[in-house]
C-alpha cells in the first residue's frame, strides 16, 4: 500500500524555521530544520523526537553570517566579499545579509558552522541557492579571484562581451569550488567523528529561471562534484509566473514555464543515482496575491511536476507556517486565512504525492538543448536602460519603464524578421530564444523536455533517451567541442536534429575554442555532421535526419503565424524520420493508477479533454467519484483510475497520514496521524459495504458509493495518533 510507508523513504518533506504547531506538523517523511541560530540544536531535537528524519538547510550565498562579515569569527573584516555592482553598491538579500563572493575563507567558515548540526545528529545537509548576480563582479574579493583564476588583471564585465562571458564563467566556478570544499569537509568530519556518511544536497532554482532572473549558478556543474548527493528543484509559482513571449504576447504562463523548469531540473541527476525532490509551494514569496491566485498556480505547478515521471520525491511546502497561519493578500483590508476547502485539498495532495513511483517517459521523446553557458549570455553592457542607482528616482524609474514599453511595442509592430531586436532584449530582460522554440511545440501538446547539452560529454549515451532534439546556439554556446561531436554521433545513430540559428549572435565572438577557425560553434557542428553549412529541410545524416533553419529563433515568438511556420517545419522533419506526431491542446501522463493532465489555452483549439471511466478526483476535497471527467482549457486534473486498483481493500485517498491498515472479517482498522483543526477525508475501496465507522470510539460520517465500491470517511482532524474502526 503506497500510502503506508516508512518515513525513512524520504518521499515528502518540508523546510521550516518555526517550531511545529497544530497546523504545520504535516506528518511528511523528513523535516529540513532551517537556519543557524542559538535554537538550532533544540529545534533539531524537537523534530527528531516527533519521529521525522532530520535534515538541515541554510543558504550558501547569503544568510545570518554577520559574525564572519564583521570579523568576530577570525578577526578579519570580510565585507569586501559582498557581491557588488559597477556603481559600488552591495547586493543585499536583507539588511545585514549581502550576497557573498564565495571565497575559500568563506567556504571554510560555512563548513565549520555546519559541524554544529552534524553534532546534533542530522541525516543530511542542504545548502541552498548558490547565486551570483549577473550585475555583480566589481568587489575587491571578486577582482582578486579573477586575477588568480585567469592570471591576468581584472576586466570590468560591462566593457566587452568577452569580459562578460569570462566573469560569468568565473562566478559559476567559485560556487562549484565552494560547494565541493564544504561538502567534502563536512562529510570527512562526520565520518571521522561518528563513522557516519552525512548526505549533502543543493536546493537550487532551475537553469531556466536563473537565466530569466540574471543569476549565475553552477547548475549542471553540480554533477561534477562527487560529494553532492542530489538536489531540490526549487520551482514554484514565484519562479514560474515569470512572463515570457508567445504568439506576440508577453504574459504569465505558469503551467508551461514550470513544466519546462521541472524538466531541466531532473537532468541534474538523471542516470547518476542521486536524489531529486521537486518542490511545490501552496503560496509564494510575493504576498500581494489572493488565495484564488495561489491555488490556481499551485495546481498548475503540481500537475506540471507530475508530468515528468522520472521523479517521485517532493518538497511539499517550504515554510508551511506562512501557508496555514498567515493572511493574504498581505496588508489588505480583506486579507484572510487559508480557505477551509483549500486546506483540505493541500493535505490530500501532500499525502498523495508520497505514493508516486518513477517511470520511463511515454511517447515520442523530444528534447530541447539547454546549457550552463546560457547563464553567461546576459545583458551587454548591463541592461537596455541603465542608470546609476543613486539617479534612479521614482520619476526616472517611470521614464525607464516608459522607454521599455515603447521598445517592446516597436519590437512587435515592426515585425523584426531577423530577430535581432528581440535578441538584444533576450540578453537583457528575458529568455525568448529558448521559449520561442519550446512554447510553439509544448502549447500544441508535445512533451518537450529541456536537455542539458553539457551532460552529453559527461555520460555516455545520455542523448539516447531522446528521439528528436531541438537546438540553437543563439542563446547558449557549447563549452567544449566534444559536445558537438556527441550530437553528431547521436544523429548518425538515428537521432533527428532540428536546428534554428542565425549564427549572428554577438557572443559568437568571445574568445573560446571555436574562435579563429569558425565564425560560430554551429558551423563546427555541421562540420562534425559532415553536412553543408547552409539552410536545409530534412536531410539524411547516417541513420538520422537534420533540418537547419538559418533564422534567429526569436522570430517564432512574434505571432501565431510564425509559430505555425515553426510547427510545420518541425512536423515535416519528424515525419521524414518516420515518426508520427499529432498536435493537440493537452498533455497527459499515466503513472501507475494515476492520470495527470493539463489542457492548455493559446493552443490548437478550445476543446475540452474528456476522460471516461471510473475515477477518484485527487484534487477534490472528498476525492469525488466521477465516470466522466471534463477538463477545459486552462484546467488541470489528477485522477486515480479505479479500474486499475486490483486489491479488494485499498486506500484511494487520504487527508491524514495512515500508519497502519488491518483488514479482518469484522471490518477495517486504521491507525492515522495528521495535522489538526481541518476537515479531513479518507476514501477506501472495500470488498464489503460498511455499516458504521468510529474514530477513537466516536461515530463519524460514513457514506458508500456502490459504483466504485468505495467508502468515504469524513471527520475533523486533530493533531496526534488516532484509531479508526469500520464495521
Amino acid at each position: 500500500m503506497a500510502f503506508i510507508r516508512s518515513k525513512t523513504e524520504e518521499r515528502t518533506g518540508i523546510q521550516i524555521r518555526a517550531l511545529p504547531d497544530v497546523h504545520t506538523d504535516l506528518q511528511c517523511d523528513f523535516v529540513m530544520v532551517y537556519g543557524f541560530d542559538p535554537t538550532t540544536p533544540d529545534r533539531i531535537k524537537l523534530y527528531k523526537d516527533k519521529g521525522y528524519v532530520i535534515h538541515f538547510m541554510s543558504g550558501i550565498s547569503w544568510g545570518n553570517y554577520t559574525d564572519y562579515l564583521d570579523g568576530i569569527y577570525d578577526g578579519k573584516n570580510h565585507w569586501d566579499e559582498a557581491q557588488t555592482d559597477r556603481y559600488g553598491n552591495r547586493i543585499m538579500h536583507s539588511e545585514r545579509s549581502p550576497y557573498m563572493v564565495p571565497t575559500v575563507s568563506f567556504a571554510d567558515y560555512i563548513a565549520n558552522r555546519l559541524r554544529i548540526v552534524v553534532d546534533a545528529g542530522v541525516e543530511a545537509i542542504h545548502v541552498e541557492e548558490p547565486e551570483f548576480w549577473d550585475r555583480a563582479g566589481y568587489s575587491p574579493a571578486f577582482k582578486r579571484e579573477y586575477e588568480m583564476y585567469y592570471r591576468e588583471p581584472w576586466k570590468p564585465q560591462h566593457e566587452s562581451a568577452d569580459a562578460k562571458y569570462k566573469c560569468a564563467k568565473l562566478k559559476a566556478y567559485l560556487f562549484t569550488r565552494t560547494i565541493d570544499r564544504v561538502a567534502s569537509s563536512i562529510k570527512e568530519y562526520s565520518m571521522n567523528k561518528y563513522g557516519k556518511a552525512v548526505r549533502f544536497y543543493v536546493p537550487t532554482h532551475s537553469l531556466i529561471n536563473y537565466t530569466q532572473w540574471k543569476i549565475i549558478s553552477p547548475e549542471g556543474k553540480l554533477s561534477d562534484i562527487p560529494a553532492v548527493d542530489g538536489c531540490i528543484a526549487q520551482v514554484w509559482t514565484g519562479t514560474s509566473r515569470e512572463q515570457n513571449w508567445f504568439n506576440g504576447e508577453r504574459k504569465e504562463r505558469t503551467f508551461e514555464t514550470s513544466y519546462l523548469e521541472y524538466g531541466v531540473m531532473q537532468e541534474l541527476v538523471k542516470g547518476t543515482g542521486r536524489k531529486m525532490w521537486f518542490l511545490h509551494d501552496p503560496i509564494e514569496d510575493n504576498k500581494i496575491f489572493d488565495w484564488n491566485d495561489y491555488r490556481k498556480n499551485y495546481m498548475a505547478t503540481v500537475t506540471a511536476s507530475l508530468l515528468h515521471p522520472g521523479v517521485d520525491c517532493f518538497e511539499i511546502a517550504p515554510w508551511p507556517n506562512r501557508v496555514f497561519n498567515e493572511k493574504y493578500p498581505k496588508g489588505a483590508p480583506d486579507a484572510e486565512l487559508i480557505p477551509d476547502d483549500y486546506t483540505t485539498i493541500l493535505y490530500n495532495v501532500f499525502n498523495t504525492l508520497g505514493t508516486f513511483e518513477s517511470e520511463p517517459s511515454q511517447g515520442l521523446r523530444i528534447g530541447i538543448l539547454t546549457g550552463d553557458s546560457e547563464l553567461c549570455q546576459r545583458a551587454y553592457p548591463d541592461c537596455c536602460f541603465s542608470a546609476p542607482p543613486e539617479e534612479k528616482t521614482g520619476t526616472v524609474l517611470l521614464e525607464e519603464q516608459s522607454l521599455f514599453d515603447e521598445f517592446t511595442e516597436k519590437l512587435f509592430k515592426g515585425k523584426d524578421e531577423t530577430g535581432e531586436i528581440l535578441l538584444k532584449y533576450m540578453q537583457s530582460n528575458g529568455f525568448p530564444g529558448f521559449f520561442s522554440l519550446a512554447l510553439p511545440l509544448l502549447k500544441y501538446g508535445l512533451p518537450v523536455r529541456p536537455v542539458l547539452s553539457d551532460n552529453a560529454r559527461r555520460y555516455p549515451g545520455y542523448l539516447d533517451d531522446y528521439d528528436v532534439l531541438v537546438m540553437s546556439y543563439e542563446f547558449m554556446k557549447p563549452e567544449y567541442p566534444d559536445i558537438n561531436t556527441c550530437i553528431a554521433e547521436w544523429v548518425r545513430r538515428g537521432g533527428t536534429l532540428f536546428v534554428v540559428d542565425s549564427c549572428k549572435d554577438e557572443f559568437n565572438k568571445v574568445n573560446s575554442w571555436w574562435t579563429g577557425r569558425y565564425d560560430s560553434p554551429t558551423e563546427h557542428l555541421f562540420e562534425m555532421l559532415g553536412l553543408s553549412f547552409d539552410e536545409c529541410s530534412a536531410q539524411k545524416c547516417g541513420k538520422g535526419f537534420v533540418t537547419f533553419i538559418k533564422k534567429n529563433p526569436c522570430v517564432y515568438s512574434y505571432s501565431k503565424e510564425n509559430a505555425d511556420e515553426l510547427r510545420a517545419a518541425f512536423k515535416a522533419t519528424v515525419e521524414s524520420a518516420g515518426y508520427e506526431i499529432e498536435y493537440k491542446n493537452y498533455l497527459l501522463t499515466k503513472r501507475g493508477t494515476k492520470i495527470a493532465a493539463a489542457v492548455m489555452d493559446e493552443s490548437l483549439n478550445e476543446d475540452p479533454l474528456v476522460l471516461e471511466g471510473c475515477y477518484a478526483d485527487m484534487f477534490a476535497t472528498d476525492f469525488a467519484i466521477c465516470t466522466k471527467k471534463v477538463v477545459k482549457p486552462g484546467e488541470k486534473t489528477l485522477l486515480t483510475d479505479l479500474s486499475l486498483i486490483t486489491d479488494d481493500n485499498a486506500i484511494i485517498g487520504t487527508s491524514v497520514r495512515i500508519l497502519e491498515m488491518d483488514v479482518s472479517d469484522s471490518g477495517v482498522k486504521l491507525k492515522v496521524n495528521g495535522a489538526g483543526d481541518f476537515n479531513a477525508y479518507i476514501r477506501l475501496k472495500l470488498a464489503k459495504e460498511p455499516k458504521k465507522a468510529f474514530i477513537d470510539g466516536k461515530e463519524c460520517s460514513l457514506t458508500f458509493d456502490k459504483v466504485s465500491s468505495t467508502a468515504l470517511l469524513n471527520f475533523e482532524s486533530v493533531l496526534g495518533e488516532r484509531l479508526i474502526t469500520i464495521e
